[in-house]
């Protein structure tokens, strides 16, 4: 990617970008849980990640409008046809993966 020029290597990452969305959308199966355990990010963590790229350049997005980008329709109506209630398994998962994320606790001695 070093190849392209800025605008260029912008203008081809928007693309992935939009293509994301798309993949995400035509598969709404895919809980945002199960992304949250797989990969550490779901669909509201790209809502939130283009409110802060639009604050990084003096312009304000509202985290709902984002929302509705992102999902392609309002995040309520997202929710209410396609979001199922989290199995146990799946809360496990997710408390496991954040555990691990964590630092370990040390002593004041700075002994785990």
């Amino acid at each position: 990617m070093h190849q392209f020029d800025e605008s260029t290597r912008t203008e081809i990452e928007a693309a992935a970008f939009r293509q994301l969305l798309r993949h995400l959308d035509a598969n709404k199966d895919v809980q945002n849980i199960d992304l949250m355990i797989l990969a550490d990010f779901c669909r509201n963590c790209l809502s939130k990640w283009l409110v802060t790229a639009a604050e990084t350049r003096g312009e304000s997005l509202e985290y709902e409008t984002a929302r509705e980008y992102v999902y392609g329709m309002p995040y309520s109506t997202w929710k209410a046809e396609h979001q199922k209630p989290a199995t146990d398994e799946q809360l496990a998962a997710l408390e496991a993966r954040q555990t691990d994320k964590k630092p370990a606790a040390t002593d004041a001695g700075g002994q785990s």
